[in-house]
């Protein structure tokens, strides 16, 4: 089916995330709904599982009714995808049953303001990387030196690290500011608390939709075949614990305690018109890690923060094109040694920050390590994310009139616990 230039019956805004192009895959629950898989379009979502009462899918309906989207995800691109491509002509065609049987439409869309949206997938394992070269080059010239602001790995590898699964929370969830080891700049020893410098970091990640086995190694070539979609992610980080632990082995009480995600999986399908060119890999990186076509996404970003009886304040513009590595490279190295992957695992793209100062991904660079405090528009400051602050992430693709969105990545920081 082509896409380009079809239109919904539905009366859907132009600026919405939701646009029959599209069609992205989450969980939700309801006043009568415990859980289920649904898709969004415009301000609605769609009861997958009451739209099967009709047999428009011929899957078995029992899958629309589960607590994650992990064995939706299991019956492959061949089915996920033919699901996808089904809403949307029925989502177009004026004769559909959707648009002709009023009972049906009923029981299938509801306001996606009168539901709640759940963790999309059971998260077996979380990986996160550092793949933003300007991110990685701003926080090099903070700590080490501007000649030397790249490790000599950088830009050979993906450089990555497994962080926590259970702590992944779905948006709009609040939690306590961590506490654990500092070591201030002026003392001797390490001292114990709340962390003073709590960070943002806008990311993606990207969902594990086809497993291997151990031993298994996944190509730059046939990665996507195993990426069923992507999502907003805020990994929120401790920067002052984070500086006293992560030597030797990298950060772990100063990322563990939460991030966020938002709650629609956006298919790479829907991604791929928004394809575009990345930044030249100089060096030359290994075989394994190269790849032909255009493999960087086009996905502006935006950061809002939202202080506690306030108004959002937007303070970072950035893009998902300027990752130096991409999704594809990603994944192709974290399995090069034989690690297997599972469906419903996530893998974050590290701080996305561009070239500019208001690009940004992080408060540690947009206020350079608390130097240049941002002014928000009550008059207050912020060097870092304070008490009862909200951060909201948004993000979506734009190319002429086609638009698709991820909804909004939600999460507020409340004081620390005694």
């Amino acid at each position: 089916m082509n896409t380009k230039n079809i239109t919904s019956w539905l009366n859907i805004d132009a600026n919405s995330d939701f646009s029959i192009h599209n069609i992205p895959f989450g969980i939700y629950s309801g006043k009568q709904v415990k859980h289920r898989v649904c898709s969004a379009i415009g301000d609605y979502i769609i009861d997958l599982f009451e739209l099967e009462s009709a047999d428009v899918f011929d899957i078995n309906r029992s899958v629309f009714e589960q607590e994650f989207l992990n064995d939706f995800i299991a019956l492959g691109k061949p089915i996920t995808n033919k699901v996808r491509l089904k809403l949307i002509e029925l989502l177009s065609d004026t004769t559909s049953i959707l648009k002709t049987n009023t009972a049906l439409f009923n029981r299938v869309f509801k306001k996606q303001s009168e539901v709640n949206m759940l963790l999309p997938v059971k998260i077996g394992d979380y990986t996160d990387f550092y793949s933003s070269i300007d991110h990685a080059t701003n926080i090099g010239t903070m700590i080490r030196d501007p000649k030397n602001a790249l490790m000599p790995n950088w830009k050979h590898l993906p450089v990555g690290y497994h962080g926590r699964a259970s702590s992944i929370c779905v948006s709009g969830h609040s939690f306590h500011r961590p506490k654990g080891q500092q070591k201030p700049a002026d003392a001797e020893l390490p001292v114990f608390g709340a962390t003073k410098l709590l960070d943002i970091e806008l990311e993606t990640a990207f969902i594990i939709g086809k497993a291997t086995q151990m031993g298994d190694s996944i190509t730059t070539a046939n990665a996507n075949e195993h990426i069923f979609g992507m999502v907003l992610f805020n990994d929120w980080s401790a920067r002052d614990i984070q500086t006293w632990e992560y030597i030797p082995l990298g950060p772990f009480l100063a990322k563990n305690f939460a991030s966020t995600v938002s709650p629609w999986i956006v298919t790479l399908e829907a991604l791929e018109p928004f394809r575009t060119e990345g930044y030249v890999q100089d060096p030359k990186v290994l075989p394994y890690l190269q790849y032909s076509g255009q493999k960087n996404i086009d996905i502006k970003l935006d950061v809002f923060l939202k202080p506690q009886n306030g108004s959002e304040n937007k303070i970072c513009s950035s893009n998902y094109k300027y990752m130096y590595w991409t999704m594809e490279q990603q994944l192709a190295h974290h399995t090069v040694n034989g690690c297997n992957v599972n469906i419903g695992d996530m893998m974050a793209s590290g701080t996305i920050s561009g070239p500019s100062p208001s690009e940004y991904g992080s408060m540690m660079e947009l206020t350079w390590r608390g130097t240049k405090p941002i002014t928000l528009n009550d008059g207050t400051e912020r060097k870092f994310v304070n008490d009862n602050d909200t951060i909201i992430i948004r993000g979506y693709c734009q190319k002429n009139n086609v638009r698709v969105g991820f909804g909004e990545c939600v999460g507020t920081l409340l004081p620390a616990t005694i």
